[in-house]
């Protein structure tokens, strides 16, 4: 209700339901006047069906009229006290986002120490802890399961976290620095850069060349020089840069599907990756304990005790 371009918007629904309200008001002591005498027959609105079944027009009962004017009674106070009232706040200035933070506020002071405790050991030592290895798999199937899947092996486009192979490094660090302030991994389309349908051609080939991926060899020969526009991001061996969140070329693994199609649409076309930040929500506690979880899925910490 907060958003609206203009103050009249928010005057018009606010005088909209109150009017509302007020009508129903009307309407029910207006019904409570009208009633017939015990006894009586009662009037009909003259509708007939079946030869002797008539409508009647008879008042509501009382006690339903009560309870009817109890609501609109509870709907000005609920107006009065929360947000309704077009931009009107409420004399609570109750709000979601303020519930929200009263008990995320609440929850952080229980659970924090136990997080701090974390904190103060290098990420190896808290992912050979069973006990924080549990709480980081349920960090990650609350807030990383919808991209990377529930085994954490991710899909066409999503990375997998479980092997070695890793877009912006796989260190402890590295891997924290990715949770709290997430990617952005681009590619542009490159294809005006390469020069014609053969040069993509040639130059995908000794792309696929390089994971010895079954390409082209003469192709791939052709395509060696092609190569340079490349090299810019994937380095002169194609074997990637962290720094860019560029892969490594030379391995079989392909985050976006492998073969010669799906590296020619990638110069033709480009990619585009995000992945978005987290350490706000999580906070340095459960982000220290996200990343040793993370990490453990590709390393095998010796377990605290052993």
């Amino acid at each position: 209700m907060a958003d609206f371009i203009s103050p009249g918007w928010s005057y018009y629904i606010a005088i909209v339901t109150i009017v509302s309200i007020l009508f129903c008001v009307w309407l029910a002591l207006s019904m409570a006047k009208s009633r017939h005498t015990a006894g009586s027959a009662g009037t009909t609105t003259g509708h007939v069906w079946d030869g002797d079944l008539q409508e009647y027009n008879n008042p509501l009962p009382r006690w339903w009229l009560g309870l009817f004017l109890i609501t609109c009674v509870f709907a000005f106070v609920y107006l009065l006290l929360y947000p309704g009232l077009g931009a009107f706040p409420g004399l609570l200035n109750w709000s979601q986002i303020g519930q929200y933070e009263r008990e995320r506020a609440r929850v952080d002071e229980v659970i924090e120490p136990l997080f701090a405790k974390y904190l103060a050991q290098d990420v190896p030592a808290v992912a050979a802890d069973p006990q924080a290895r549990a709480m980081g798999e349920r960090l990650y199937l609350t807030y990383c399961v919808q991209c990377h899947g529930s085994d954490a092996r991710g899909s066409r486009g999503f990375p997998n976290l479980t092997d070695n192979d890793w877009l912006w490094g796989g260190e402890p660090e590295q891997i924290k620095t990715t949770i709290r302030e997430g990617r952005t991994g681009l590619m542009p389309p490159m294809a005006a850069a390469v020069g014609s349908s053969d040069d993509v051609q040639n130059l995908a080939n000794y792309v696929l060349s390089l994971s010895g991926g079954g390409a082209d060899a003469a192709r791939a020969a052709l395509g060696r020089d092609k190569f340079a526009v490349c090299a810019t991001c994937h380095g002169p061996e194609g074997k990637g840069n962290h720094a860019l969140g560029a892969p490594d070329l030379t391995d079989r693994l392909w985050l976006h599907g492998g073969g010669l199609n799906a590296i020619v649409d990638a110069i033709n076309n480009g990619r585009t990756n995000q992945m978005p930040a987290f350490g706000e929500m999580l906070g340095e506690g459960k982000l220290h304990v996200l990343t040793a979880y993370i990490w453990s899925l590709s390393n095998r910490p010796a377990e605290a005790g052993r």
